[in-house]
């Protein structure tokens, strides 16, 4: 397992932007997958954005018009336009050595998590 450190969340009006990152400690080579989750409270936690090997990209498709992923070398980002109070959470990033999947049970490394909040 690797080691996740989450940073960047914070407070933010409606239409604001963040952008969250992710530094792994330990390997991250190929094959590799990272994503990010997030859980409001009384909610279940829900898969957001995914890459998989730092190329291939994924967006769920309810976010894909005001969220993005990328990475940088081994540090992943989310970048958050447009954000709306639906969106205010613990969001988490979270890594697996095989496939890229949005089910949150299948992630085996997961950081401390990183709060969201979006005020009307």
């Amino acid at each position: 397992h690797v080691q996740l450190v989450e940073s960047g969340g914070g407070a933010v009006q409606t239409g604001g932007s963040l952008r969250l990152s992710c530094t792994p400690s330990g390997d991250t080579d190929s094959n590799f997958c990272m994503g990010w989750f997030r859980q409001a409270p009384g909610k279940e936690r829900e898969g957001v954005a995914t890459m998989y090997d730092g190329r291939f990209d994924n967006v769920i498709n309810s976010l894909k018009d005001r969220f993005s992923i990328t990475q940088d070398k081994n540090t992943l980002y989310l970048q958050m336009d447009n954000l709306k109070p639906e969106d205010t959470a613990m969001y988490y990033c979270a890594a697996r050595q095989q496939y890229c999947t949005f089910a949150s049970s299948y992630m085996t490394s997961w950081g401390q998590g990183t709060q969201v909040t979006v005020s009307s």
